[in-house]
């Protein structure tokens, strides 16, 4: 109850008085006493819980309190905000379509919006993520900016990588969490831009190309602009390779190999991913071009990956 009090309408000396109770069948306010360290009078603060059902008594001599089970006592309560926070909502789309139905104006501002410094783009980037209602896309987006949250709401998301995205430490490893965790990732090298997307309906897109800090961005409003960066997406999604991440992150080291050679990391950076030795993987790249017939390590890398997709199904 220690998050809650607030919104369960409980001051702090109600809420200390009521978790006194919660730990014992039942006590008088003799045994109470001696663990109460707050000011205010006990007798009155359990009074007050009576006349609210929080707490009960069974008659004297001694008068013993107890506590209503937490789920039968806060029950109405919850319902009440649950209706409070539903009615919240309604509103807010009322709003939001009002909004969207505005007549078109030509301030340009209405369709970019410029921010800027760390914190702020973070917590900008933090606010378009959790207004998404049903996908989210990610264009050579770092990996330490995002988690698990819209995959928890159940929302369709979509991510594109390319180096910058996996080239650092234990990149790799949050990439297959996030797979795992239902997320769809393609990967392409040379991507243009860092992008973000809401439902189609607003983007954010770094300011400066990668792998510069994420310090400043554009924030996208509905706009032929944003159709364009939709279409972007959707065409660089077509041309990208699904990944597929291995069942055992102990087990074969070929598939992550795949990846990270359609992604264009170097031999050098392939190795310290998979934490084995830049020989070893000189060796099994060269394997793998081999029996492939492939010039170059990208050209391996993709036909890798298109045999695997055709063995796995229709990407």
């Amino acid at each position: 109850m220690a998050d809650g009090p607030a919104v369960l309408g409980l001051g702090a000396a109600e809420r200390a008085a009521y978790e006194l109770l919660i730990d014992r069948p039942s006590a008088t306010v003799a045994e109470l006493r001696p663990e109460w360290t707050l000011q205010e009078p006990l007798e009155n603060l359990l009074a007050r819980l009576e006349e609210r059902g929080l707490v009960q008594h069974d008659p004297g001599p001694p008068v013993r309190f107890r506590a209503v089970a937490p789920g039968i006592a806060f029950d109405a309560v919850l319902v009440r905000h649950e209706d409070e926070l539903e009615r919240a909502r309604r509103h807010v789309d009322i709003l939001d379509a009002a909004y969207q139905a505005r007549p078109a104006v030509r301030d340009t501002t209405s369709v970019i919006e410029v921010v800027t410094g760390a914190r702020a783009v973070g917590q900008r980037l933090r606010q378009l993520q959790s207004s998404a209602r049903t996908s989210i896309g990610y264009l050579a987006w770092p990996t330490s900016l995002r988690d698990e949250d819209p995959l928890t709401r159940g929302l369709t998301c979509r991510a594109i990588y390319d180096r910058s995205a996996i080239e650092h430490p234990g990149a790799l490893a949050t990439v297959e969490r996030l797979i795992d965790a239902g997320q769809l990732a393609r990967v392409l090298p040379g991507l243009p831009l860092r992008l973000f997307l809401a439902d189609d309906k607003i983007a954010a897109l770094s300011l400066l190309r990668h792998p510069a800090p994420m310090d400043a961005i554009l924030v996208v409003h509905p706009s032929a602009l944003l159709d364009a960066l939709v279409a972007l997406f959707d065409g660089l999604w077509q041309r990208a390779l699904p990944m597929h991440p291995p069942a055992n992150r102990a087990g074969p080291v070929a598939p992550r190999l795949v990846t990270l050679l359609l992604s264009g990391l170097t031999d050098e950076a392939i190795a310290h991913q998979l934490n084995v030795s830049h020989r070893t993987i000189q060796r099994r790249v060269a394997a793998l071009m081999s029996d492939l017939g492939a010039h170059t390590r990208f050209q391996a890398g993709v036909q890798a990956a298109r045999r695997r997709s055709a063995d796995d199904g229709p990407p």
